[in-house]
C-alpha cells in the first residue's frame, strides 16, 4: 500500500485515495416522499434505458406496461438527479433520473445533496462491488426484490472532492461510450450471422429437384417410452439443438417420478417441442434423458435421413409454414401437441443421398459461421468484462482519471 492511500474497512473498497473519504449514505441522500404534482408524467425504470416516460419506454422496447391508472395522485415526484431504486436493485436496479416525474409508491426515490455529483454515484451504484455488498444488507433476496432507504442506507460511500467526482463521470461516460459502442457492432454482427444461417436453410431446401411430398407420418413413428427414474430432463431449444437442461441452466428442474406423462429420450431421436417447434425448437437430441409431454419423439422410418428432417422441419417452423398447418394458433404459439395433426404435416423430400449431402454442406457451412458467432460472442464478454472492471477501478479512485483522459 502506497502512501497515496488509505485502508478502509469496507471490504468492497479494500483502499480510497488520501484525499477522499467514506460516509454514511444519509449524509449524501435524502429519501423523497414529496407526492407527484398535476403536471407529472409518469416515468419507468429501467436496467438497460434508464429512466425514461412510461409511453417512451413502451415505444422503445415494444412492451405494454401495467399503466397504474387507479391512485396516481398517490404517486412520488421525481426531480432531475434523483435516484429512483426499482424492482431489480439487487441487479444494479438503482437508476438515475435526467427528467421532472412521478413513479409508484413501491420505488425508493433518494434526493442528492449538496456537493454530490449525480454523474459520479450514477457509476457508483451500478459498480459490482457496491452491487455485491448491497446484496448484504438482507437475508431475503429474490428475483424482483426491491430495497428500502434503511437498506440503502447501510452501505458506506465514498465521497472524492466534487471536481474529482465530476472528472471520473466525465472519464467514464466517454470511455464506456466507447466500449458500448464496439459490444453494439458485435452484437449486430452476431444478429447477421444467425440470419445467414436462416438464409442458408433457403438455399439448402429450395435448391433440390426432383422431390416426393409424403405426410410425416411416413416419415417419422412416434415412440413411447416410459420415463425412466434417475435421468435428467432433455429440453428442445430453438437454435435447433436438443440436449439435458442441465447443460445450459444451472437452475434447471429434476424429474420426479410422480409427474405423469414423462418420456424416455434416447441419444439420436428426433424431437419436436409441441408448442416451440413451430420456431425452431426441434432436433436430435445429443442425451439420454427424460422429456416432458409436450414433445413428440420419434424414429426416422427406413428410407430417410433423420438429421435432414430434423433441419427441414425446423426450417418450415421458422419460415412460417408450420403455422398454416395448425388447427389452433393462440397468440404467437400453434399447437401441435397433438401427434395426428402433426403427423399430417406434408413434406417434400428428395432422394436419401441428396438429403445426405444437404446435411453435410449444412454443418460444414454453419460450423463456420458458427465459429464466427462464437469469437464475437467472446469479444462481448471480455468487454463487458473491462467495462465493469474499468467502472470499479474508476469510482474507487485506483486509476488516475486526468491521466488516462
Amino acid at each position: 500500500m502506497t502512501s497515496d492511500f488509505i485502508e478502509t474497512d469496507e471490504q468492497w473498497l479494500r483502499s480510497l485515495p488520501q484525499a477522499w473519504r467514506l460516509m454514511s449514505p444519509k449524509a449524501l441522500f435524502t429519501e423523497r416522499r414529496e407526492p407527484c404534482r398535476p403536471d407529472d408524467v409518469h416515468l419507468t425504470p429501467s436496467q438497460t434505458y434508464g429512466v425514461l416516460p412510461q409511453t417512451e419506454y413502451m415505444k422503445v422496447t415494444g412492451n405494454n406496461v401495467v399503466l397504474n391508472l387507479q391512485g396516481q395522485d398517490s404517486m412520488k415526484h421525481v426531480e432531475p438527479d434523483d435516484f429512483i431504486i426499482h424492482l431489480r436493485s439487487f441487479q444494479g436496479g438503482l437508476e438515475r433520473s435526467t427528467i421532472t416525474g412521478k413513479v409508484s409508491t413501491a420505488y425508493t426515490v433518494l434526493a442528492p445533496r449538496n456537493g454530490v455529483v449525480a454523474g459520479y454515484y450514477r457509476w457508483l451504484l451500478k459498480s459490482d462491488g457496491y452491487i455485491q455488498e448491497l446484496r448484504t444488507t438482507t437475508n431475503q433476496l429474490r428475483d424482483g426484490q426491491s430495497i428500502k432507504y434503511r437498506d440503502f442506507v447501510k452501505v458506506s460511500l465514498p465521497v472524492p472532492p466534487e471536481s474529482k467526482q465530476q472528472a471520473i463521470a466525465d472519464y467514464l461516460d466517454r470511455e464506456t461510450a466507447q466500449i458500448d459502442t464496439l459490444i453494439a457492432e458485435q452484437q449486430r454482427l452476431v444478429e447477421m450471422l444467425k440470419k445467414r444461417i436462416l438464409s442458408f436453410n433457403d438455399q439448402c431446401f429450395y435448391g433440390t429437384n426432383d422431390k416426393r411430398t409424403v405426410l410425416l407420418k411416413r416419415v417419422l413413428r412416434r415412440v413411447d417410452r416410459p420415463a425412466i427414474p434417475g435421468l435428467g430432463v432433455v429440453t428442445a431449444y430453438r437454435d435447433g439443438t436438443v440436449t439435458l437442461r442441465s447443460k445450459r441452466r444451472e437452475d434447471g428442474y429434476t424429474f420426479s417420478d410422480k409427474e405423469d406423462g414423462y418420456q424416455e429420450v434416447r441419444s439420436g431421436d428426433l424431437v419436436f417441442h409441441g408448442l416451440d417447434g413451430f420456431a425452431g425448437a426441434v432436433g436430435i437430441s445429443d442425451s439420454h434423458g427424460n422429456a416432458t409431454p409436450v414433445y413428440h419423439v420419434c424414429e426416422a422410418i427406413a428410407g430417410d435421413d433423420p438429421e435432414y428432417v430434423a433441419l427441414l422441419l425446423r426450417y418450415l417452423g421458422i419460415s412460417g409454414f408450420l403455422a398454416t398447418q395448425a388447427p389452433n394458433v393462440r397468440q404467437r404459439a400453434v399447437d401441435f401437441r397433438n401427434w395426428a395433426t402433426f403427423a399430417r404435416i406434408p413434406l417434400s423430400l428428395p432422394d436419401l443421398s441428396t438429403q445426405r449431402s444437404v446435411v453435410r454442406n449444412f454443418r460444414e457451412q454453419t460450423a463456420r459461421i458458427e465459429t464466427l458467432i462464437a469469437e464475437s460472442k467472446q469479444l462481448i464478454e471480455l468487454s463487458q468484462e473491462r467495462r465493469a472492471a474499468l467502472i470499479t477501478e474508476a469510482v474507487t479512485g485506483q486509476i488516475d482519471v486526468r491521466r488516462e483522459g
